[in-house]
C-alpha cells in the first residue's frame, strides 16, 4: 500500500477507530487532518503522530454545527492543498428500550451519525471530485442487524448504509469511490458514551472483551479496504456471521434476537445505569 503525497481528513479522530486509522495512513505516508470536539486529544494524537516522522494537522470540529465542517476543510485546503480521502468516521449511540426514549433521542442520534456524514460530504466532495479520491462511510453491522435496546443507532446506520449503497452509484461517474465500512464489536470508547454524547469513564462496556477487535487491527483492516476502494468491508467475525444469518437465514436471527429480548438481553438506556449506580 502506498499513500504517500495522499491528503486524508478524518473526522472523529480524536479516539477510537478514527485515532487508530490516523496513525494507520500516517505510518503508509499520508497526510492527515484531524477533525473533532475534543482538542486536547486531537493536539496529543497530532503531536504523537509528528514525532514519529507524519504530518498531521488537528482541526476543532463539531459535525452537528453548520459551517464546522466547511471551516476545518478550507483550513485542510490553505495546508496541503487538496483532500484525496474524506473518513465520515464520527459518531455515537443512543441505547434504551423504546419506551424509555423520546424523540429528541432519536433527533440526536441522527444529526451526529447521519447528518454529519452529509455534512462531511457536501464539504468535501468538490474535492473529492478533483483528486478523483474516496469517500469513506462508518457504517454497523447494526446497519444490517437491528437489535432491541438501540433502535435509534441501528436507523442511523441503516439510513447511512442505504446512502452508500446509493452514493456508490452516483459517484462512480465523476470519479469518486465510496466505501462502506461495517464493524461489529471494536475496542473503543463508543459504549462509554452516554445518550446525550458524553464520555462517561466508569460507564461499563456491555460488549464481551473477547468478542471486541483492538482499534489497531480494525484500522489496519480498514486501510487495506479504502487502499483496494472496496465497496463494503464487514468487520469482525461476529459481525461477519451476523451479516450472513441477515442476508440468508433472516428468520432464524429474527427468532435469537426475540429470545435475546425475551430473556433481557439487550442494552439498558445509559442513564438507568447511571442510576443504578448512584
Amino acid at each position: 500500500m502506498n499513500f504517500h503525497n495522499q491528503v486524508i481528513f478524518i473526522t472523529g479522530a480524536s479516539s477510537g477507530i478514527g485515532e487508530a486509522l490516523a496513525k494507520a495512513f500516517a505510518q503508509e505516508g499520508a497526510q492527515v487532518a484531524l477533525a473533532a470536539r475534543r482538542v486536547d486529544r486531537l493536539e496529543d494524537l497530532s503531536r504523537e503522530i509528528n514525532s514519529s516522522g507524519g504530518q498531521t494537522m488537528a482541526l476543532p470540529c463539531d459535525v452537528t454545527k453548520d459551517g464546522d465542517l466547511e471551516k476545518a476543510v478550507e483550513a485542510v485546503r490553505k495546508q496541503f492543498g487538496k483532500i484525496d480521502i474524506a473518513v465520515a468516521n464520527a459518531g455515537f449511540g443512543v441505547a434504551g428500550n423504546f419506551e424509555k426514549l423520546k424523540l429528541e433521542d432519536y433527533r440526536r442520534q441522527f444529526e451526529t451519525n447521519v447528518f454529519g456524514v452529509l455534512r462531511t460530504l457536501y464539504a468535501t466532495l468538490e474535492d473529492l471530485k478533483k483528486s478523483k479520491g474516496t469517500f469513506v462511510v462508518m457504517g454497523s453491522v447494526s446497519g444490517h442487524v437491528s437489535s432491541p435496546g438501540i433502535s435509534p443507532y441501528s436507523m442511523s446506520k441503516f439510513a447511512v448504509r442505504a446512502l452508500a449503497e446509493a452514493l456508490q452509484a452516483e459517484l462512480e461517474p465523476l470519479g469518486v469511490s465510496v466505501v462502506l465500512l461495517s464493524p461489529g464489536f471494536v475496542k473503543t470508547q463508543i459504549r462509554k458514551v452516554d445518550n446525550q454524547g458524553v464520555y462517561k469513564e466508569t460507564r461499563k462496556d456491555f460488549a464481551p472483551a473477547w468478542l471486541q477487535m483492538p482499534a489497531d487491527a480494525a484500522a489496519r483492516k480498514i486501510v487495506r479496504a479504502v487502499f483496494k476502494k472496496r465497496r463494503e468491508v464487514v468487520l469482525t467475525g461476529h459481525g461477519k456471521i451476523g451479516v450472513f444469518l441477515s442476508r440468508h437465514f433472516p428468520r432464524f436471527l429474527k427468532a435469537v434476537l426475540r429470545y435475546s429480548n425475551a430473556r433481557g438481553m439487550v442494552r439498558k438506556n445509559p442513564a438507568e445505569q447511571d442510576k443504578a449506580k448512584s
